[in-house]
């Protein structure tokens, strides 16, 4: 099963394309993970992802996601390459998401006193 779950910030890239078949949003998405080493110092690595929307959801990611904001992502891997302008080859991983679902932070859900 090709399946991937993640929940991060949304980065400063959001872009939206439109084809024939519909509309396609792309975006960045920064994940976190941490852990302390042997001298019990807590070392954090961010986590780039490239970030695919299509279609009815990439109309509804337009007006959500802004730079920042904390979601959750649900969806599959694809992979895919092309030759650049340069000749190169290009390889490039994604995640196609299905279901994107904004977090509120602590701070929000609890409410300002």
């Amino acid at each position: 099963m090709n399946s991937v779950k993640l929940i991060g910030n949304v980065g400063r890239e959001i872009n939206m394309r439109e084809f024939e078949s519909g509309k396609m949003l792309t975006f960045s998405l920064a994940t976190d993970e941490g852990y302390t080493n042997k001298h019990n110092e807590e070392v954090k690595n961010t986590v780039w992802h490239q970030i695919v929307v299509w279609r009815e959801l990439a109309e509804r990611c337009e007006t959500l996601l802004t730079t920042g904001k904390m979601v959750s992502i649900e969806g599959r891997l694809s992979y895919r390459q092309y030759i650049n302008k340069d000749n190169k080859t290009v390889r490039k991983t994604e995640v196609t998401a299905y279901k994107v679902e904004e977090i509120a932070r602590k701070q929000e859900a609890v409410g300002q006193e």
